[in-house]
């Protein structure tokens, strides 16, 4: 039987990851406080005054800035107040729709950026969504079984949370979730439609604790299965609640 491992968020897109034990999902939205907020950078076509989704490349991500792969997050939703932790220049508690915290994240975050790549310059939000990389709003539903098979490939251990998922579901074979594509599944009380594979990208390669680029993540799933997907994309198709080890049924 296969049931929910873990559960993940994202508040800022790109800049740390937060554990959860449960969580309310809502039809055709993202998992709530997932991507909410984003980082422009001086080349971003984002526009604050017509605030919409735009492509992940409008964004400070880990592609170009593997450092701050390194970044965990913890998130006080009644405040909206955010705790940023990177091992190499420690901690910063700030709110990200406050104008005035804006220069004190951008002082901390900028040692994580190197000084010949494109910087942080804002903090951003789209209503009603997460900046997912995908176009439409998703959550990420990843397989323990396939980052084992991934591991078994590359010859050595791998972080789950390189992957940045949203809800990891253990006791299914090593690349089941690729079958579900155009089926729903049951979790929890929530039902998910599964969109696609997700196409990864060099993000895989940093290490999530030093942000360091330590791993062959898009070699290994090239040279083991001729392509390079990991964890497949889902919309929200009735909302409900998923916990820690409820049960996942395709239907």
């Amino acid at each position: 039987m296969s049931s929910v491992a873990a559960l993940w968020r994202h508040p800022i897109k790109s800049h740390g990851r937060e554990a959860l034990d449960k969580v309310t999902l809502t039809a055709g939205e993202t998992m709530p406080w997932d991507r909410h907020w984003a980082v422009t950078h001086e080349a971003s076509k984002f526009d604050p005054d017509d605030p919409r989704w735009v492509m992940c490349r409008n964004f400070m991500i880990g592609v170009a800035t593997p450092g701050i792969a390194g970044i965990w997050a913890r998130l006080d939703e009644d405040t909206s107040t955010l705790t940023l932790r990177h091992d190499s220049i420690g901690s910063h508690r700030f709110q990200p729709d406050n104008p005035d915290h804006l220069q004190g994240f951008l002082d901390w975050v900028t040692p994580l950026c190197p000084a010949d790549k494109r910087q942080s310059r804002a903090i951003v939000a789209a209503p009603n969504r997460g900046m997912t990389d995908s176009a439409y709003p998703s959550v990420s539903i990843m397989n323990t079984a396939t980052h084992k098979a991934v591991e078994t490939q590359i010859g050595h251990p791998l972080e789950t949370e390189r992957w940045r998922g949203n809800i990891w579901i253990d006791g299914l074979d090593a690349w089941d979730e690729f079958d579900w594509t155009g089926r729903t599944v049951r979790i929890g009380t929530a039902e998910l439609k599964i969109e696609e594979p997700i196409r990864r990208c060099m993000a895989t390669a940093a290490n999530p604790h030093t942000g360091v680029r330590d791993a062959d993540t898009l070699g290994a799933l090239r040279d083991g299965w001729d392509h390079q997907h990991f964890g497949v994309y889902a919309t929200v198709s009735k909302g409900g609640k998923v916990a820690l080890n409820d049960k996942l049924e395709v239907l």
